[in-house]
């Protein structure tokens, strides 16, 4: 019998495919930080309170739905989201969730 000879098969597609595969990298255009006000230091929210705002089921803004919180203190957002908007909203959400004391402010900035 004849040995069978392994033939290693490459195409011009798998062989230009990347490496490694992030499916969330670069997911949205905007990269944002977000911080709150505390005692006038100005510290990243939580990832726990960004998730929190981000689930549609609190918000019900369809505007909100590109949103995606991504660690503590930084979110990924659509062109489409209005950062002062989306301030005001966060505010409100995290102040109903008793994150954030009524004196406290957010501060939104793209990256």
């Amino acid at each position: 019998m004849a040995a069978r000879r392994s033939v290693k098969r490459t195409s011009v597609i798998a062989a230009s495919q990347p490496q490694c595969l992030w499916l969330n990298q670069g997911m949205f255009a905007r990269k944002i930080s977000v911080e709150y006000d505390d005692h006038g230091r100005g510290l990243p929210c939580p990832l726990k309170w960004l998730d929190s705002f981000s689930m549609r089921n609190f918000t019900n803004a369809s505007m909100f739905d590109d949103t995606l919180p991504v660690s503590d203190g930084r979110m990924e957002v659509g062109t489409n989201v209005a950062l002062d908007q989306l301030r005001e909203a966060m505010e409100d959400w995290f102040r109903r969730k008793s994150y954030l004391p009524k004196d406290s402010k957010l501060s939104l900035e793209e990256i």
